[in-house]
């Protein structure tokens, strides 16, 4: 049986003491920011497993989205959806999450993962939607119908409970703490969003409309970065990006596309009104073309079973085609838009032409376009022609604002050369720890990361807490190269590490304008930018 109780904390008591001391006049405002850690917030806003004599403690992983959850164990999204209709609470254990995998992420109340890191697909999109997820259970076997940790084998349907802050998977459904959350927290948030608006502003990742709506009531100050690949995922949609991929002429892919852009012009309409006035930075597509195909080891298996039919056939060719040793470094970003102009001209339509409907339904769209992955000013500059191209096309009436990330070591050696084009910068710096440190953040979690912070040889998970020896200065030397080309550009920073407390303090002090964090991590960024630009 599952309870769920309500206590109070030592974080709630100290919110009220200091906010009612505030508002008596016994404190300053930004004294009472001062002695209210960003991670009280985290504590104050997410459930946990209560430890219980008779719970018994399957594993631990990393915990990589905070809160806790309890439900039936489901090995595909397919089980998800099937469990879900029936009324029964899901978690969701895979080896790892893929696309393929984010219909059944969608109905789960947790997500478990046996490899993958902070950063990892089942992170990144269980951060997003406010999901609790726990990575990197490398203890974990996953069979066809069951996992096992050691001699302890959990079937498929049996009840497991999960926390996403502390890492621990229990068997069997474990006491959820809910923590009440005190009004005076949206007091001290407002506080903080008077001392930080001036110098970092805290905006959020958002992929939809919905998610726009819960990032605008969360305190976000506009969206700075909305990845246009998610919009793809959709059941009824990826088979329409999968006709793009597989078209063989012009006019098959163009149709595609038109399917494509239709829907994304519906998304981005929707985007724009839950955040009219406010910024909106859409980032176009950015992972290689792969992630949307099925896994080629499962359409071989398929295939030497006699189980593909002629669709399958192609996609079976088409996976082989455009599978790489390295996605992650491949054809991907602005290197896939070479290759197919076409995707983001046809992305850039798309959002024109939202921002056209906007404006005649009375709306106040502020849209920016980002590039991702560019490394070079003339690759960053062409791209850029063929968004003002369209723009034209569309009657936009205005010159687009366009930028790009800088998310390779070379991206911020050259960022001089970036901002001769550029009219901002954002630093993804999930992609930029991973190049600069030589790690798969998909992988040292499982592997050694562990072992090395247990020996000493790094002080501090870097997909955690950013490194301030080398990704630091890089950010460092990308934000004063660019400056000097191009004086005033705006810089924000999108990657996880904008919602770290002592990641956000480096960040500012780099010269970063703004942040971009996940929903979820809203009320942390603003009370941590708020204290880093007090100095606490």
């Amino acid at each position: 049986m599952i309870v769920v109780v309500n206590s109070p904390s030592e974080a709630a008591v100290r919110v009220r003491t200091v906010v009612a001391q505030a508002l008596g006049g016994e404190l300053t405002s930004e004294d009472a920011l001062r002695q209210v850690e960003p991670e009280d917030v985290e504590g104050l806003l997410h459930a946990s497993l209560a430890a219980g004599a008779e719970d018994v403690e399957l594993t631990r992983g990393m915990g990589a989205s905070p809160g806790a959850a309890v439900g039936r164990v489901c090995l595909t999204a397919e089980v998800a959806l099937d469990t879900s209709d029936r009324g029964e609470p899901v978690i969701l254990v895979r080896l790892e999450t893929s696309p393929d995998d984010v219909a059944g992420m969608s109905v789960a109340k947790g997500v478990l993962t046996a490899r993958g890191g902070l950063v990892s697909h089942a992170a990144l999109v269980a951060r997003g939607w406010g999901l609790p997820c726990v990575v990197g259970a490398d203890e974990i076997r996953i069979g066809d119908d069951h996992f096992s940790v050691g001699e302890m084998v959990v079937a498929e349907g049996d009840t497991i409970s999960i926390d996403g802050s502390t890492g621990s998977v229990t068997l069997g459904g474990a006491r959820i703490i809910e923590v009440e959350v005190p009004s005076e927290l949206w007091q001290l948030l407002e506080w903080a969003d008077e001392v930080a608006a001036a110098t970092l502003g805290v905006r959020a990742n958002a992929d939809t409309a919905g998610d726009a709506r819960i990032a605008r009531k969360a305190g976000a100050v506009g969206i700075g970065l909305c990845r246009t690949e998610h919009m793809f995922l959709a059941p009824d949609r990826l088979p329409v990006v999968r006709a793009m991929i597989l078209a063989e002429t012009e006019a098959a892919e163009a149709e595609a596309l038109e399917q494509l852009a239709e829907a994304q012009r519906e998304d981005f309409v929707g985007i724009l009104e839950a955040m009219d006035g406010l910024p909106v930075t859409v980032r176009l597509l950015d992972p290689p073309l792969h992630e949307f195909l099925p896994d080629v080891e499962d359409l071989v298996v398929a295939e030497a079973l006699g189980e593909l039919d002629d669709e399958g056939h192609r996609l079976l060719k088409a996976a082989r085609h455009w599978a790489e040793a390295n996605p992650m470094i491949g054809t991907r970003g602005v290197r896939l838009a070479h290759v197919r102009p076409n995707l983001y001209r046809v992305q850039a339509r798309a959002l024109f032409e939202a921002v056209i409907d906007r404006r005649k339904a009375g709306g106040n769209p502020q849209v920016e376009i980002m590039i991702p992955l560019t490394v070079s000013g003339p690759e960053f500059a062409e791209a850029r022609r063929w968004v003002e191209e369209v723009a034209v096309e569309v009657a936009l009436g205005e010159k687009p604002v366009v930028g790009t990330m800088i998310e390779t070591p070379r991206a911020a050696l050259v960022a001089g050369s970036l901002a001769a084009h550029a009219d901002f910068f954002s630093i993804g710096s999930n992609d930029l720890t991973q190049l600069t440190f030589g790690f798969s953040r998909d992988d040292v979690a499982g592997r050694f990361l562990g072992h090395y912070l247990e020996l000493g040889l790094l002080d501090h998970d870097p997909f955690d807490r950013l490194d301030d020896a080398a990704v630091g200065e890089l950010i460092d030397l990308a934000v004063k190269r660019g400056r000097v080309a191009a004086p005033g550009l705006k810089v924000g920073a999108c990657g996880e590490h904008a919602g770290h407390p002592a990641s956000v303090r480096r960040l500012l002090a780099a010269g970063v304008d703004y942040l971009s964090c996940s929903p979820a991590r809203l009320p942390v960024a603003r009370l941590a930018a708020a204290r880093a630009v007090l100095g606490a």
